[in-house]
């Protein structure tokens, strides 16, 4: 089997990403590394640089990294990470936090590549609720 996709969760919140997190360990698979990259490095609402690039050295595992941000300066935050370590086996998600964050990882469980982990993410955006 080849090596599994990473996902990284940033949010402003700690607890909203480890919620996520709970969820999406419990729907996945344990063989798919999840990240948090949430609030400040001192415990406040926000998002942190190094948190954020902490949890994608965290987080890959050799068959690259999906990250998905919840919104604005976490997004901003995610971006500038990436521009300033640029790596084309790390890519950010346009996804909706929950519903990307659950679909990339049941694609990462199945084995699935990078890219297709990324769409499956996007995808989610398309899925209706009613």
């Amino acid at each position: 089997m080849s090596a599994p996709v990473g996902i990284v969760l940033v949010s402003h919140s700690a607890e909203l990403a480890a919620g996520l997190h709970l969820l999406v360990q419990q729907i996945g698979s344990d063989a798919v590394p999840v990240v948090t990259a949430a609030g400040t490095g001192d415990g406040r609402i926000g998002t942190s640089y190094e948190l954020v690039r902490a949890a994608v050295e965290d987080a890959d595992r050799g068959g690259g990294v999906l990250v998905l941000a919840d919104l604005g300066s976490s997004v901003l935050t995610t971006r500038t990470v990436l521009d300033d370590h640029p790596r084309a086996d790390v890519v950010i998600a346009d996804a909706p936090f929950v519903e990307g964050a659950v679909a990339a990882v049941v694609t990462a469980a199945s084995g699935a590549d990078l890219q297709t982990v990324a769409n499956s993410a996007e995808e989610a955006r398309h899925v209706r609720k009613l």
